[in-house]
């Protein structure tokens, strides 16, 4: 078992990968009484063309597969659905797809032992009819539409659109109604047999657990599976240009809501954990600096009454994908963008004020830190850093590589105007 220690934290990590080829982490927290657990696959919305292990031809799934099989993996032949058996147990279970991942979890004070008797049983043990299949594309058709009459899930996909031409991020994480017509038991079998094999997956579990103890508990629960071929997963060439810089859509809204994006086109592949992490840092940094609440563009956007709150600042990368994105509200989202661009300009031409970045960069690593205290944050932090070939200690152990000059150099190679698209929701009166 191998344990990485980080002193900043003051957190044990500790990591095994089973003969299976399943990796389990546990991160042990004494005396806490809540527990976590994820189970996760690297089986997101944009897997939808690969070649199965042991195969030759490539195959090519409806879009939408990855979260409907998601739904599909509670129902048990004996008619029951293990969502209302964990519920029954007292522990507050969920599941969740992204667009790299699948994602089954639950979290407890008592009755650990049984719930993860039940997850395991029913992450293993998939069923699927034509009957029960047929049920699910109503109910997924609901969630569908209803996603559909949010505007804050609509100037979202938009933004991508505008950034990316073929990659499979422009495509609805729970795919169209007409791509999930076109799922059958054999579509969901097939995609289960190929990305749910353990050497595909994760565990995470966060708890006052003994790490020794919980290993042997979690072999005892796993079903005896062959080993596994390669996957190989087949994406789309992306341009490194955008596709459009704005686009506007009418719906009901009380003020026009916006999405500013910027493509980031540098190969996330190639780079190593170090130089991801390092960048994402850096970038965190220059978006508070440029428009977050101690920016002085934040005050002057809040006083001219061009921006109600604070935007929400976010980094949004994976292997195949990396942009910006700044989310907000205002009676005039193209003047935010306008004032944005100058800004940027501004930082590019200009020294860093080396008193503001070192407060936002301190804020950030406290940040980092108080994402230790939460068994939720820590499980989930893992799982998604994870997928991306990172271990989530290295955000802690890289924050000191970030000087103003490396900031400097991200902020001239990310954050150029012919890479900025804005999306807008504005009120359909």
């Amino acid at each position: 078992m191998q344990i990485i220690e980080n002193s900043k934290v003051k957190e044990k990590l500790y990591i095994e990968k089973l003969e299976n080829g399943l990796t389990v982490m546990i991160m042990p927290k004494a005396n806490i009484q809540k527990k976590y657990m994820i189970w996760a696959t690297n089986f997101g919305s944009i897997d939808n063309k690969f070649i199965a292990p042991n195969e030759k031809e490539e195959t090519n799934i409806p879009d939408g597969v990855a979260h409907f099989l998601e739904h599909k993996m509670f129902e048990q032949e004996n008619g029951t659905n293990s969502l209302d058996t964990l519920t029954a147990l007292g522990v507050n279970a969920n599941a969740y797809t992204s667009t790299d991942q699948t994602c089954y979890l639950f979290e407890c004070t008592d009755n650990f032992y049984p719930a993860m008797d039940e997850l395991m049983d029913y992450v293993q043990n998939p069923y699927f009819t034509d009957e029960n299949v047929e049920k699910e594309k109503g109910i997924i058709g609901q969630e569908i539409k209803m996603y559909d009459d949010y505007p804050s899930w609509s100037v979202y996909m938009n933004a991508i659109k505008c950034m990316y031409k073929n990659n499979p991020i422009t495509i609805d994480i729970a795919g169209s109604i007409e791509s999930i017509s076109k799922i059958d038991k054999e579509v969901l079998y097939k995609c289960y047999n190929t990305f749910y094999h353990p050497s595909n997956m994760v565990m995470m579990i966060c708890g006052d657990f003994e790490p020794e103890t919980l290993i042997k508990e979690i072999k005892k629960r796993l079903k005896r599976t062959e080993k596994h071929g390669e996957i190989k997963r087949i994406y789309p060439e992306e341009p490194k240009e955008i596709v459009q810089k704005e686009i506007t859509k009418q719906m009901e809204v009380s003020m026009p809501i916006f999405v500013i994006g910027i493509k980031d086109d540098s190969n996330n592949i190639t780079c190593s954990s170090n130089t991801i992490t390092k960048k994402h840092i850096a970038i965190e940094i220059l978006l508070n600096m440029l428009i977050g609440k101690s920016s002085k563009l934040y005050k002057s956007l809040y006083e001219e009454e061009l921006i109600t709150g604070e935007p929400y600042l976010e980094y949004e990368f994976s292997k195949q994908y990396a942009h910006v994105a700044i989310t907000g509200q205002s009676k005039n989202p193209k003047k935010v963008l306008e004032k944005l661009q100058k800004e940027i300009e501004n930082m590019k031409n200009n020294e860093l004020n080396i008193q503001h970045f070192q407060r936002i960069k301190n804020m950030i690593y406290g940040n980092y830190v108080k994402e230790y205290d939460d068994v939720q944050e820590i499980c989930r932090m893992f799982v998604a850093d994870y997928m991306k070939n990172i271990n989530s200690f290295e955000y802690i152990e890289n924050y000191e590589q970030v000087t103003p000059e490396y900031a400097k150099q991200v902020l001239e190679e990310i954050f150029n105007e012919e890479k900025t698209v804005i999306s807008i929701i504005e009120n359909n009166n």
